[in-house]
């Protein structure tokens, strides 16, 4: 079925699809330009810590003052406008919302709202990967128990990834690798929220001219956000990690099917049936031809001789020895593209891309040598990035996830790369998103018989 025409057809019947978002950021902003272009589609309200900068956001984007008049949820749903509150808590609760966007990028806010999602059968749209990451394979569990459907956001890297992995499974092909493009070298590992806009090429004056949060950029220099999108496109996808984590060999999108194959055969990868994070940077730092920066990948093998001839019959960039080759999309749209989640959970029941397995896991590690009494400042800062590990390893080592490594103050010191482990932070165990955490970590450990 369309969702396009779907949608009509709802609007037509007055029974739209009514969107609460949480979060009016760059992510919730993009999604709200889009919204009211989208017929069938409802935002009956928009929460917000600071709900000025939602109004704000709205205007910024276009929307007519009127239309964030409501006063309360009840008269936005009888007049058809949005109503802008504080509290989340509270439009996730009110009557008649269909579908929670979940864009605060706050993983402990994340794993809190989808549990009240849970609570009052919302179905979830989970923008943010910090908390996916952190706890999503219980949380995910936790939504089926509850009747309701939990989904990564279209647009975003993780959803379109799950997409070419689930189009290259449904015709066949068996899938050697998934992932992503970025800019990366190495040395951005020890980024910080300091040295961020030199490695990005800004400028003084661009910064000051901008609206730049310096710690979200050094995010995605750093290797965390790649991290965190891997480990959710593994735990979507049944794809599994390598042992070492992310390489990020550089590589255009003509190379993926010779880069992206086994070691056995002439590639990068450990084994088949992995996660990966191409870079647009040469290790010298020169640019990689024809890079794929922004875009998604998923790279396939030729199940049979026929199949590999028809490769070749149909101009596909192929491997040397035309078994391995590659299906892309060069670029994502993010919060544009948003509305796709939304419909495609009401109309069809189906989410765009879900976590399913505890195989990934995201673990702090010291971006330089740290000492004992120190305080950790999480994603993006100074004292540790993300690094992807599978979850038996980081299980076993009792690795502290990045979306928790906010706030805890070490108690002993940690050499630079080395992974942070539980043992050497204090910390609140009563604390909602640790105690959520550790039921998971011990929940599938016992499952996969795992020590820790």
């Amino acid at each position: 079925m369309s969702l396009h025409h779907a949608l009509a057809a709802r609007a037509q019947a007055g029974r739209p699809v009514r969107v609460a978002l949480i979060g009016a950021g760059k992510f919730g902003s993009m999604f709200l330009s889009q919204a009211p272009r989208t017929p069938g589609l409802h935002v009956l309200g928009i929460a917000d810590l600071n709900p000025q900068r939602a109004r704000a956001a709205t205007a910024r984007v276009g929307w007519p003052a009127e239309q964030v008049a409501a006063r309360s949820v009840a008269e936005a749903l009888r007049g058809g406008g949005t109503f802008v509150t504080d509290d989340a808590a509270a439009l996730i609760a009110a009557d008649g919302v269909d579908v929670v966007i979940e864009a605060t990028g706050h993983p402990g806010a994340g794993i809190r709202h989808a549990l009240l999602c849970c609570r009052h059968g919302r179905h979830v749209v989970m923008v943010n990967v910090e908390a996916d990451a952190l706890a999503g394979p219980l949380l995910a569990r936790q939504a089926a128990e509850a009747g309701i459907l939990y989904s990564f956001a279209y647009g975003d890297q993780p959803a379109l990834i799950a997409e070419l992995v689930d189009w290259a499974r449904t015709a066949g092909f068996p899938v050697v690798c998934a992932g992503k493009g970025t800019k990366y070298l190495p040395a951005y590992h020890a980024s910080t929220p300091d040295t961020v806009w030199g490695h990005y090429g800004f400028t003084p004056e661009q910064v000051a001219a901008g609206d730049f949060n310096p710690q979200m950029f050094n995010s995605f220099l750093d290797g965390t956000k790649s991290a965190l999108e891997m480990a959710a496109v593994a735990n979507a996808c049944r794809l599994d990690p390598g042992p070492d984590g992310l390489a990020f060999p550089p590589c255009g999108v003509d190379d993926l099917p010779s880069v992206l194959r086994p070691r056995e055969a002439g590639g990068a990868l450990p084994f088949a049936g992995t996660v990966e994070v191409v870079s647009s940077l040469e290790r010298d730092g020169r640019p990689v031809f024809r890079d794929l920066r922004w875009g998604v990948y998923v790279v396939i093998e030729a199940p049979s001789d026929y199949v590999r001839r028809c490769f070749a019959e149909y101009g596909l960039r192929t491997d040397a020895s035309g078994r391995y080759a590659a299906m892309y999309k060069p670029y994502h749209l993010i919060g544009l593209e948003l509305g796709l989640s939304v419909a495609s959970l009401v109309v069809r029941g189906e989410p765009t891309g879900a976590t399913r397995e505890f195989r990934a896991d995201v673990v702090a590690t010291a971006k330089r040598d740290l000492r004992a009494g120190e305080r950790l400042d999480g994603e993006g800062g100074h004292t540790v990035y993300g690094r992807l590990m599978p979850a038996s390893a980081s299980l076993a080592a009792g690795g502290l996830p990045i979306g928790l490594a906010h706030g805890f103050t070490l108690t002993r010191p940690v050499p630079a790369g080395s992974l942070v482990r539980w043992e050497d932070v204090s910390f609140n165990s009563e604390d909602p998103a640790v105690r959520l955490r550790r039921e998971m970590e011990t929940l599938f450990a016992r499952e996969a018989g795992v020590r820790t």
